[in-house]
């Protein structure tokens, strides 16, 4: 056994539950190595998709995954996927090969810690083989207990050395990497949020990707508190199903949601950033309203707007307290009789009337949206990528909970939404992958829908095509600016797709998602590419939302 193949066994024994790559040279025998402990290993067509696809397995599946890529060039193929990751505080192990030592001259040799290091991961290194498993294990426990994208570098002169022993059983044990417990709060943190909810008459919880496994805690003290519910776009689905939620705050939330949510008198964020978006650059705060945050991150609290009261803790652990320092006391709060008629008739998005837009350039991105959460299973994970469209989807394609949406916006990159899609296809199984795409984006990560294919993933691919980039066009536009550099020619996508070997069809009226249904109906033997071609919303909500700030 060489040390390539002692990492990829350690990382098995671990329990890593997903590997994706592109082999080359530098990571072809521990990408095997990885394979022979047990780990499914998925070949992608760029390491870009690859990187993404494992932030999103890791995301919608609770498991590290790893992503393996070859010195240098497959490293900077990655690197935007690990940044996202990075961003996002994804457990993610990136095994790197790098260059020797002494290889001074190697076409491939670049500074990999300096690289990984500026985009917020960790480089971390296997410098010997008597070291190995340590430095492997090392990066595992980063990368699991302080949620971090570590990037764990094999120089090719290290990886080909004799393991110690060097016997095929593997003769060093692997250590345990025990899971730590929640971390509770400080007593008296816990009794100060309790009387900052005890004394609001609307209070509002926000949860972020830190609630996500909170959700029963979370609702169980909102409802002793008369708060409402609402989420960040990470968390999207978590109070799916409860009559208090407000779905999505931010710049998705509709325009009743968001009268109610700057309506409170008291916000708490739970695991969640309370930044620009979620908030609409503190449109959403209400004047004098007070702001709570819980996180387990000292850093992350106070640190996009000032607040009134940090909590140090996790989610859970937190909420029950809090709900045990409450006591007896309850109240009916936001809960009236008229927020809940509000909530049932008026808060989600397709029951906001608007005027169908649908005509000879396209339908409607809403009309299209509604018509497919019609259509498509209820039981879906969604992937969105970044665009002028994105709201459409995040806003009406309806997800059971927080495991049916993945959405990787932190480094706001187009093209990441394909790959995304497969990454939590295969973390949930169990349900219809649906990947939302703007023609952008789509073409940016066409060459994934061959992975796609070839994995036999039965997934929907809708591109919602406004013939250009979306969130240019409208923000520009209206100064006279020159849009040619960001307008195209319509695009054949649906014949790219049968290339590829996906069944498709072109949508220009909701008549034509009949295409859809049938696909839906079965057998389901190739995955479904939607070509939407959409008529243009003169710049969507969202983006207008979004752009105040700037």
């Amino acid at each position: 056994m060489n040390v390539a193949e002692l990492v990829g066994r350690t990382l098995g024994e671990l329990g890593v539950g997903q590997a994706f790559g592109v082999v080359g040279s530098g990571n072809f025998h521990v990408t095997n190595a990885l394979r022979a402990a047990g780990v499914p290993f998925v070949a992608a067509r760029h390491e870009g998709g690859a990187a993404t696809m494992a932030d999103a397995y890791a995301r919608m599946s609770g498991r590290p995954a790893v992503l393996s890529v070859h010195q240098g060039c497959g490293l900077t193929n990655a690197m935007t996927g690990i940044t996202e990751a990075a961003k996002s505080r994804t457990p993610l192990i990136v095994l790197a090969a790098d260059t020797a030592g002494a290889a001074v001259r190697s076409n491939f040799r670049i500074d990999q810690d300096a690289l990984v290091s500026a985009v917020g991961a960790v480089a971390e290194r296997v410098h010997s083989p008597a070291g190995a498993i340590a430095d492997t294990v090392r990066a595992y426990r980063t990368a699991v207990q302080q949620r971090r994208t570590v990037v764990l570098n094999l120089p090719l002169d290290v990886q080909a050395m004799a393991a110690p022993g060097n016997d095929t059983a593997g003769s060093t044990a692997v250590p345990a990497v025990p899971q730590l417990a929640a971390g509770r709060p400080a007593a008296g943190a816990a009794a100060a949020l309790a009387e900052l909810i005890a004394a609001a008459q609307r209070p509002v919880f926000v949860a972020g990707r830190g609630a996500r496994g909170a959700r029963e805690e979370l609702r169980a003290l909102a409802g002793a508190s008369g708060a409402l519910l609402a989420t960040s776009a990470v968390a999207a689905g978590l109070f799916h199903g409860d009559p208090w939620s407000l779905g999505i705050s931010g710049g998705f939330a509709s325009p009743p949601a968001a009268e109610l949510i700057s309506g409170a008198d008291l916000v708490v964020g739970w695991g969640c950033a309370l930044n620009m978006w979620t908030m609409r650059h503190g449109r959403l705060v209400g004047a004098g309203a007070r702001v709570a945050q819980v996180d387990l991150d000292p850093d992350a609290i106070g640190g996009n707007r000032p607040v009134d009261l940090g909590v140090l803790g996790d989610v859970a652990a937190t909420a029950t307290d809090v709900l045990a320092a409450l006591g007896s006391r309850t109240a009916t709060g936001y809960r009236t009789d008229d927020v809940r008629s509000v909530i049932e008739t008026r808060v989600r998005w397709r029951d906001v009337p608007f005027d169908d837009l649908t005509g000879p350039d396209g339908i409607d991105p809403r009309t299209l949206s509604i018509g497919l959460d019609d259509v498509l299973p209820a039981e879906r994970v969604v992937a969105v990528d970044s665009g002028n469209f994105m709201g459409y989807p995040s806003a009406y394609l309806a997800v059971p909970d927080e495991f049916g949406f993945c959405f990787t916006q932190g480094f706001q990159s187009i093209g990441l939404g394909l790959a995304t899609a497969i990454g939590a296809a295969l973390a949930r199984p169990d349900r219809l992958a649906v990947a939302a795409l703007g023609d952008g984006g789509a073409l940016m990560g066409v060459a994934e829908l061959e992975t796609v294919v070839r994995l036999g993933i039965p997934m929907v691919v809708v591109v919602y095509d406004d013939r250009g980039y979306g969130a240019e066009v409208h923000h520009f536009g209206p100064d006279g600016a020159d849009l040619d550099a960001v307008r195209f020619p319509e695009t054949d996508i649906a014949a790219i797709g049968r290339g590829f070997g996906f069944e498709a069809v072109t949508v220009r009226a909701l008549g034509d998602l009949k295409g859809v249904a049938d696909w839906v109906a079965g057998p389901r033997t190739a995955p479904l590419l939607v070509d939407a071609k959409i008529a243009s919303d003169g710049g969507s909500w969202w983006l207008a939302e979004a752009f105040l700030g700037h």
